[in-house]
This record gives C-alpha cells, structure tokens and sequence, in this order.
C-alpha cells in the first residue's frame, strides 16, 4: 500500500475514487477539512481510526501530515502510447510536459499541480535517474497527482522522436535558446521538456527538441526552479493557444 499525506491529498485521493484501506487521522484534529474527511471516508465505507501525533509523525514521509495519513493502492504510470492516444482524444492542441531526470519531489509535485492547472494533458519522465511518485510529491502537487496522468519511459530521447511522429513540436527550456519564451511559436501539439535541477537538459535531449526557449534574466542569479520555469512556459503556452498568437 502506498501513503497518502496531509489533508488536501487525501480528500483529493477520495473524491478521485482511489482505492483506500485506512486513514489515520489525529486524536482530537477538528476543522473543515477533517469534517470533509469524515464525510467521504463515510460515503466510500473507508475506515478511520484516530492515533497520537507520535504514531503520525513516526510514519509520515513527508513531515507535513497535517493530522492525516491514508493508505491506498499505489498510483500508476501510464503507458506512452496510452497517454498520447489521451492527450489527442482530449483537444487538438495536447500539450505534455517532458521532465529530464528532475530529482527534487518538490520540483515534481509542483509541476504536476501547475500542469494540471494549466489544463496541460499529462507529464512524462525517465524511469531511471529520476524522481517518481512519492507521499512528498502527492502532497506538493495539492491533489493533482490524482488527477494527471504520468508516464514513465526508458529512453526520454526516443520518447521526444515518437512525440514528433505523432504530430508535436517539441520546445526544450535552455539558457542556449535563441529566442525567449513568448518570441517561441507555442501553439498546437507541443511537448515542453525541462531539465534537472543541477544540469539542465542533457545534450542528447537538448540536440532532439525542435527549438529551444529561454526566459529572460534581469536580475544577478541566471536560472530559475524547475518547477518555475515550468510554470511561466505552461502559462504563456495558455495564453498563445488561448489567443492564437
């Protein structure tokens, strides 16, 4: 059974329908969010039983269980070709996001909770050298874990030329680009890819984008958080698919 941390994740993983054993919850934790709690672990016939903090705080992986812990079936990662047969069903402009051997679970969960509210149609990251999916990521992603498929792939070169074959464009974030984000044609298919934390893309991965973009850096420090960079190219992929421009 994989855990669930914290009380948005775990009513998310409710309303989401994923198959849950049990939930801790603290002795004496009241609010909304334990009543919300109550409520579907009620409507689901999911069993609860109230711990000390001691027995949370010693289980908890995260260490922002916030009173709440649940145990469900693991998620799972989807396939390649599932995932872009979706992606198509759902809109003719797909967008996925590509993430090249990022480590941080925080980077991952918040690019998984910004993707998904960007409407993007799924992530997709290497099976090795790679974050997966963890109670930490779950909670940083605020429930969008639940929500926004994950496919994990072998070899994220061959995955960024099947993507072309099947119709995407594939813009890599690069301080190497020679245009800056809003100059870059972000409409249609696209697959964004964002490097690791440390290095960047790889030079392979970096060499099978289509284009690469950069983000303009006025200050005295030359990158920013994978997960803000990811953010700011999702958001100003909304705004040309939106406008068409």
């Amino acid at each position: 059974m994989a855990k669930i941390e914290g009380r948005n994740p775990v009513i998310e993983a409710l309303k989401a329908g994923r198959e849950i054993e049990k939930i801790l919850v603290l002795k004496n934790a009241q609010g909304r969010s334990i009543e919300q709690v109550q409520q579907l672990t009620k409507q689901a016939g999911v069993y609860i039983e109230r711990v000390s903090k001691n027995d949370l705080t010693n289980l908890a992986d995260s260490h922002a269980h916030q009173g709440v812990i649940a145990f469900a079936e693991p998620l799972s990662y989807w396939k390649l070709d599932r995932l872009i047969s979706h992606a198509k069903q759902e809109t003719d402009s797909p967008v996925l996001v590509l993430l090249d051997e990022l480590k941080d679970p925080h980077n991952f969960g918040a690019i998984l909770r910004t993707a998904n509210a960007a409407g993007a149609q799924g992530v997709i990251i290497p099976s090795r050298r790679s974050v997966g999916f963890s109670p930490v990521v779950a909670k940083a992603s605020a429930g969008a874990v639940e929500y926004l498929p994950v496919a994990q792939v072998t070899n994220l070169a061959r995955t960024i030329e099947q993507l072309k074959e099947e119709g995407f464009w594939i813009a890599g974030a690069d301080v190497a680009g020679k245009q800056l984000h809003y100059q870059a044609d972000l409409t249609g298919a696209l697959g964004l890819v964002i490097g690791s934390e440390g290095s960047g893309l790889r030079r392979l991965v970096r060499e099978k984008c289509d284009f690469l973009v950069k983000l303009p850096m006025q200050g005295q420090v030359d990158s920013l958080n994978a997960s803000v960079a990811a953010g700011v190219l999702l958001y100003e992929t909304v705004r040309q698919q939106e406008t068409g421009e």
